[in-house]
């Protein structure tokens, strides 16, 4: 398997198993939206709790430039540690979600 297809599956991988332990109930589901043409790949919430729309991203990944950018993550996970866990390279991690002047100082790809 190539790395783009290999990245894609990881991403689908992790959005899916968080899917799968959030509290969804009948009002409220979780989304996978996989979009493979673009490469952008997002678990979101949609639904009604009581009279307020619940709609919003958990987590959103992007593939460019053979690189994994974190977008959003607005869980606890530490989501780059898991792909570094799964064979990611933290050279093609990019933590999307912070401004380029502040990915300059940390361990992951700047873009």
């Amino acid at each position: 398997m190539d790395k783009l297809e290999s990245y894609r599956q990881l991403i689908k991988q992790i959005l899916t198993e968080h899917s799968q332990i959030t509290t969804q109930t009948e009002t409220v589901k979780a989304q996978l939206i996989f979009d493979r043409e673009h490469d952008h790949y997002q678990l979101a919430y949609v639904g009604w709790q009581g009279d307020q729309r619940v709609f919003g991203p958990v987590m959103h990944f992007d593939i460019e430039d053979g690189k994994i950018w974190i977008q959003y993550n607005g869980t606890e996970d530490a989501v780059a540690e898991k792909l570094v866990e799964r064979g990611v390279p933290t050279s093609d991690i990019v933590l999307g979600f912070h401004s380029a002047f502040k990915r300059q100082f940390g361990h992951y790809a700047t873009g």
